[in-house]
């Protein structure tokens, strides 16, 4: 190429990163290579390895390494080079003997694509137990440091203590890949880089891959010509790959640049952190400096244990954020507990985040509207800025430091906003916590221009490195400080704990359904599970109840009392929000279904366990079916029957409840197992891991039941009988509920409407007109029809049945309310006097309230 036709090449700072620097074809003249086949024979070799070797051969190549190396030499070698196959990607060997008596070498092997590279060097010192026993306390003072600049400058001083070189830097990359020195140490009268920063150019792509692949590289002497590799290609026309050389030879441009340094020797140590290259130790020296390998394995020893100190500093760092990540969770939520709305408390909750991620400005745009605080953008500006973060992922924050660079209508606001962090915080419409950054005039201290201008040197037109080393003043317009790793990493939690502010401000029940099937996945999952365990549940209830009975009758009062059982011991389970109830309560209330005198014919002795909610249900069917047993065979069943319940602790925290019958009609042993004697001896050793035995004695029905200890909560003594009165007990008059006239029905659910119709025509009502919403029941009613009683569904999904029976009071009908909440929970106060009857409901309980409200017949 003539020079004319050089000046035309484009030239940029890809120039260097074309630089095929793995392949350059020589060697550092103190260390010589042999290339070997798979099958041990010479295929290259540097022309410096007979007279280094003292081999009397000087045409190496074709000949088998055993005319070379002595017998135990080779041997030596070859059992080390089979470890190369399995975990290891080289190996060292110090001392050997190669040919002349009384000189050893160091080896180091590796494998390559067409075999094994060996490089030998003349041994330098004989013993360095003292470098490899000096890392360990070097590394014992870093492990006690937190702060990774103090660990950096003790790395970089242990480092020139050990080498000798005159200048050590820590040098770290920075995400645009330049690099700072945040360390170093100095002989006296060397010159420091320490706060300089290095353009990313000065390191090439490939050379920062083979910092990865090759910890240590070591550079003797920049005026050292080296020795060629020959032949300079294989038979394929391919070039030797130094990739792993420990000797390779060295870019004349790298070269050129450390003679500019005034450099003669130079070292780097590769720090790597959860496998990418976090940065160099950096090793210059004003002389030659040739190190011993040993003593530069001790290097890369201590090296290796620095990147692992760094990263346990760093992950330290890392979990000590994210507890203050945590506490600042805490504290959002703590301060939005209480109420439904952002600006109430949108300055306390900034003043939280502030704590995590510094700023400027912080602009909360939520639901169409707009809070600022500090520095922001104007309304305008922002309403179009949203639309650009719109166009941005909305599963993660966003960043930038040179908001104008993408979006050039930030340059209007550029010096008050030039860098934010917005972090979405819903999913649609895209809703947004926006922390703004002022423009910083940013004074980068440059080791030379980072615009490195083309010049025509002895290398050709190419990016020629700098002659001058003088500090540059670059000041950048445009950009804010940048965001660091932590406060993005920050700022990732902190979406997290706003979605769930934004779920808490919701106060619009259907908004809050709509929006829980986008955002809450795992509640509605859970709401499933649950949903299809009670659905399972009942089924296989329905199943065995059916399976044990005789006739239709049999069937629907069996599944009606184990519903209502169910039914029962969830009222018991909301109306004290899922705490611990005591057993002895659940006893009285399955006891209380059947009839208001079996309670006082319960007797308890020893102690009152409380019961942990999950054990709840499992105990409530147990305890129905010994209830209804005995109110139709056993103790309760006769007038002066009695049933004895007595709880006692184990030795091994283990509660035993003992359940025993006197006073009934003489027991005889069942002649077939039923559903509800399956339940009682199954139960409680299925679910609970306990343990169950009944007994038919003649005298009475026992039982025992084991309870583990992780079952039972608490224990008590027992108090008497509490209130357990899950609705009014007025004294129900006497005779068969019968309705005897024309009845109203106001329920959403179609199915629950049409049996609950049912019901009330099997109880004499000759015409049963429903509905589903107020609108449809006023028409009835404006219609002129009159029924003589009316049953209203309190809760109709988006509306409630109270206009239907306010106008009902007024023309004097009675009302009964169904409802799946507590007469204290549905706002039923605002209703007129009203019977309340509990969800889910049976024949039963409808016969039970027309009783209390007199509706019988004569």
């Amino acid at each position: 190429m003539t020079q004319n036709q050089s000046m035309t090449v484009e030239t940029d700072l890809t120039n260097c990163d074309r630089e095929p620097i793995h392949q350059l074809g020589r060697v550092q003249s103190w260390a010589c290579l042999i290339a070997l086949s798979h099958d041990w024979i010479v295929q290259h070799h540097s022309e410096n390895t007979s007279r280094m070797l003292g081999l009397k051969q000087d045409d190496l190549l074709g000949l088998p390494i055993s005319d070379l190396l002595p017998v135990q030499t080779q041997q030596l070698i070859r059992a080390h080079i089979t470890r190369l196959s399995l975990d290891q990607t080289s190996v060292r060997l110090f001392g050997l003997e190669i040919g002349r008596r009384g000189v050893h070498f160091d080896v180091a092997a590796h494998a390559y694509k067409h075999g094994f590279i060996l490089e030998f060097e003349v041994k330098r010192s004989v013993n360095h137990i003292s470098d490899l026993a000096v890392v360990q306390p070097l590394v014992q003072k870093l492990a006690t440091m937190r702060d990774i600049t103090r660990m950096s400058a003790s790395a970089a001083e242990s480092v020139r203590r050990l080498t000798g070189f005159a200048r050590v830097m820590v040098y770290q990359f920075g995400a645009d890949g330049s690099g700072k020195v945040i360390a170093e140490a100095l002989a006296p009268g060397m010159e420091g880089y320490l706060g300089l920063r290095f353009p990313g150019s000065d390191i090439p792509k490939q050379a920062r891959a083979l910092y990865m692949r090759s910890l240590l590289r070591l550079i003797g002497d920049v005026d050292d010509a080296g020795s060629a590799i020959v032949p300079a290609q294989n038979p394929l026309g391919e070039p030797l790959d130094l990739s792993l050389s420990v000797a390779r030879s060295v870019s004349p441009i790298h070269l050129e640049y450390l003679r500019n340094m005034g450099v003669q020797a130079s070292m780097s140590v590769s720090i790597l952190n959860r496998g990418e290259l976090w940065g160099l130790i950096a090793c210059h020296h004003p002389e030659p400096l040739i190190m011993d390998y040993e003593k530069r394995t001790a290097i890369e020893l201590f090296g290796q244990l620095f990147s692992y100190e760094l990263a346990r500093a760093e992950t330290q760092a890392e979990n000590e954020s994210a507890l203050r990540a945590q506490d600042t969770h805490n504290r959002i939520m703590a301060l939005v507990s209480n109420t439904s709305e952002w600006a109430e408390n949108f300055n306390d909750i900034t003043r939280q985040i502030e704590d995590l991620i510094q700023f400027d400005g912080v602009a909360l745009y939520s639901d169409g509207k707009l809070i600022t605080r500090g520095t922001v953008p104007s309304e305008d500006q922002f309403y179009r800025l949203a639309r650009y973060l719109n166009t941005a992922s909305g599963a993660h924050v966003f960043s930038t430091d040179n908001l104008s660079k993408n979006f050039p209508a930030a340059s209007e606001y550029q010096s008050s906003c030039a860098g934010l962090l917005a972090l979405p915080i819903s999913r649609r419409p895209r809703d947004y916590l926006v922390l703004f950054r002022r423009e910083i005039a940013q004074s980068v201290t440059w080791a030379g221009n980072p615009e490195k201008p083309v010049e025509h040197g002895p290398y050709g037109d190419r990016l020629t490195p700098r002659k001058s080393f003088e500090a540059w003043r670059e000041v950048v317009h445009g950009h804010s400080a940048p965001w660091a790793t932590s406060e993005l990493r920050a700022a990732e939690a902190l979406r997290g704990t706003l979605l769930e502010v934004v779920l808490k401000l919701t106060d619009q029940a259907e908004k809050e359904r709509k929006q829980a099937q986008e955002r809450q996945a795992l509640l509605i999952s859970e709401l499933n599970h649950r949903v299809r365990n009670i659905l399972n549940l009942i089924r296989s209830i329905m199943k065995q109840s059916s399976n044990g009975a005789e006739t239709l009758g049999q069937f629907t009062e069996a599944l009606d009392g184990r519903i209502s059982a169910l039914s029962r011991a969830h009222d018991q389970l909301t109306r004290d929000q899922f705490s611990p109830i005591p057993l002895a309560e659940l006893i009285e209330v399955e006891a209380n279904a059947f009839g208001s005198g079996n309670t006082s014919r319960l007797e308890f002795k020893g102690q009152d366990i409380i019961i942990s909610p999950d054990a709840f249900t499992p105990m409530a069917l147990v305890f129905h079916e010994l209830v209804t047993n005995s109110v139709k065979y056993g103790a309760l069943h006769a007038p002066n029957g009695r049933v004895q319940i007595t709880m006692s602790e184990e030795r091994d925290g283990t509660w035993t409840i003992a359940w025993v019958e006197r006073g009934g009609p003489v027991v005889r042993a069942p002649t077939r197992r039923g559903f509800g004697s399956t339940v009682i001896e199954k139960t409680i050793p299925h679910e609970l891991k306990g343990a169950a035995e009944v007994r038919y004695n003649s005298a009475g029905v026992e039982a025992t039941f084991s309870l583990p200890a992780t079952t039972v909560i608490d224990h008590r003594p027992f108090e008497g009988n509490p209130d357990i009165t899950m609705q009014d007990q007025n004294s129900p008059a006497s005779g068969e509920p019968w309705v005897g006239g024309p009845a109203l029905v106001l329920e959403d659910t179609m199915i629950v409407a049409l049996d609950l119709a049912g019901m009330l025509e099997d109880m004499g009502a000759d015409t049963v007109r429903t509905s589903a919403s107020v609108a449809e029941a006023l028409a009835i009613l404006n219609e002129g029809f009159r029924p003589k009683i009316a049953v209203l569904d309190v809760n109709l999904g988006e509306e409630t049945s109270l206009p239907v029976a306010e106008h009902l009071a007024r023309m004097g009908i009675p009302i009964v309310l169904a409802s799946g909440y507590d007469a204290n929970e549905a706002g039923i106060e605002d209703y007129p006097a009203a019977e309340l009857m509990r969800k889910p409901y049976t024949t039963g309980d409808l016969s039970e309230v027309l009783g209390r409200m007199g509706f019988v017949r004569n």
